[in-house]
């Protein structure tokens, strides 16, 4: 029997067993899920197979959907690299990762120029992710906050962090002097990621009464960082990420006392992809520019 599946069929096939969500194929592929959906749907009606066991809000293979994924894989990247080969355009490669949103905006993004500078034949995706709880992305290399290092994937640790109590400079100047009764004066702001973060600090200074004026808390540790810089309370930050706002003057640490914690910034590599070998040339620059440089 001819078969005539189409290459686009069988890439969003690879794309959607991979990352086992046809929403994700979509997106990947700059497709509409329907369009996914009818590209597999087409497939396993020419191979006489059941590919997937879609339920409502997921997908899963077969078990011989997971037997084509296994046979198909390699020669799908074989294929691959016998056109960039033989391509007579010399197509840019991309690399996407993915990072908290505050280490993006705060470590990652004013360091690209050099990265761009090195490398402007590699094409960068940047995703950024408000908090841990998020759901995690699918790129080729991911930087992740988080207590201990993940043991599953091809982990770097890049550096550990506390938290700061600050807020702005108009504020200090009323509470300056008030001690941790500056606490029951305005609100204190953290992530909701963290919420009892603030009783936690107190636990560590040993606080015998902690009853501050109330809680706040933000979606995202930018939120947080500039709600206290615009007045709104006192807050506390990650350190040594933080580390512009203070040099700019808009925070200023009230106390000195700090939450120490067991969290730390790792760089992930999910996998290792032989036809990308820039990816490690980002990683290499990742570890250079950030591993333990605080």
């Amino acid at each position: 029997m001819a078969i005539h599946s189409s290459m686009r069929g069988l890439r969003c096939f690879c794309v959607a067993a991979d990352c086992l969500s046809f929403k994700e194929t979509a997106r990947q592929l700059y497709l509409t899920p329907s369009a996914v959906s009818h590209q597999i749907k087409q497939l396993e009606s020419e191979l006489g197979l059941d590919l997937f066991l879609r339920q409502t809000r997921s997908v899963e293979l077969t078990a011989q959907g997971k037997a084509f994924y296994q046979a198909l894989l390699p020669l799908m990247r074989e294929l691959e690299q016998t056109l960039r080969t033989f391509s007579q355009q010399k197509n840019p490669t991309e690399i996407s990762i993915s990072m908290p949103e505050f280490f993006a905006s705060e470590l990652f993004v004013p360091k690209l120029v050099g990265w761009s500078e090195q490398h402007p034949d590699i094409n960068l995706k940047v995703e950024t992710i408000k908090s841990r709880q998020d759901p995690a992305k699918h790129t080729d290399l991911q930087i992740l906050l988080a207590s201990s290092k993940p043991t599953d994937r091809v982990a770097y640790e890049l550096f550990p962090i506390s938290y700061v109590p600050a807020c702005n400079p108009a504020l200090y100047q009323q509470l300056d002097g008030l001690g941790f009764d500056a606490l029951t004066k305005v609100p204190c702001l953290v992530h909701q990621a963290r919420p009892w973060s603030w009783h936690q600090w107190a636990e560590q200074l040993e606080l015998e009464v902690f009853t501050p004026k109330q809680v706040i808390q933000l979606d995202s540790m930018f939120s947080v960082a500039r709600a206290a810089q615009q007045g709104l309370g006192i807050a506390l930050v990650p350190w040594p990420i933080s580390h512009s706002w203070f040099a700019s003057g808009s925070l200023k640490r009230l106390f000195s006392e700090e939450l120490e914690s067991r969290d730390k910034y790792y760089l992930v590599q999910h996998e290792t992809d032989p036809n990308k070998p820039q990816i490690q040339l980002l990683v290499n620059w990742i570890l250079q520019s950030f591993q333990r440089a605080f």
